[in-house]
């Protein structure tokens, strides 16, 4: 069975921040098919703001560890929870991933670049029609809290999969614990997809070259942190 003592080190619980949303549809981030964005936005890598390519990288290098993080979540539907060093190391891997550089790149996003594109997506009208608008900035900091509260959920059913004596109880604790993770997974992507095709143009529709460079500098400053 794998080593939990030596997981729970990168709990995502001990370091989420609750934050108050509500749910709804928003229809320019939740197109029929979600994978198609509106034709013509899409803006190849080489042609964006240096600032933008900084998030973009990251993403890239989440999608590998989402990759990976896949593989040992069916390596775990294969073979359940029989003692593995490669699912322990694996697991591991992913959640101090999750817990140093998604949970870092959320807020890098949530401090500096959602801010002002908020503003502009508002006073543009590129938002939803209501008393209270949203735009594609809402849906994003949506996707943030979903994404951790399906990685603590995750976490603890792995947890307690691992601790349960009885097999049943145990087997039906660890499909739970895969599919939250298969759920994770897909949003996480799915989320990468929007930013990348659909939010990312609309801020170099909106944002001009100037306070883009002053992005990249209170990034700088940032990464100092």
């Amino acid at each position: 069975m794998f080593d939990f003592k030596k997981l729970q080190e990168t709990d995502p619980l001990k370091r989420m921040v609750e934050k108050q949303t509500e749910q709804e549809e928003f229809s320019p981030m939740n197109p029929p098919d979600a994978y198609s964005p509106p034709a013509g936005e899409a803006i190849p890598y080489e042609n964006l703001p240096p600032f933008l390519k900084k998030f973009v990288d990251e993403h890239r290098r989440c999608l590998s560890e989402l990759e990976a993080f896949e593989g040992i979540l069916s390596r775990l539907h294969r073979q359940g929870l029989k003692p593995d060093k490669t699912v322990d190391k694996g697991l591991r891997r992913f959640f101090s991933f999750l817990d140093e550089s998604i949970v870092r790149h959320n807020l890098k996003e949530e401090k500096i670049l959602f801010p002002l594109l908020q503003k502009r997506l508002l006073e543009k009208g590129e938002h939803s029609k209501g008393q209270y608008p949203k735009t594609a900035v809402d849906m994003l900091e949506d996707d943030h809290i979903t994404v951790m509260q399906l990685a603590a959920v995750t976490f603890n059913f792995l947890g307690l999969a691992a601790r349960l004596p009885d097999a049943p109880s145990r087997a039906i604790t660890l499909d739970a614990a895969l599919e939250q993770g298969k759920e994770l997974v897909e949003l996480l992507r799915l989320h990468i997809f929007r930013e990348d095709n659909v939010v990312f143009p609309l801020a170099v529709k909106h944002i001009a070259e100037n306070e883009f460079r002053e992005l990249e500098a209170a990034l700088a400053k940032f990464d100092q942190y």
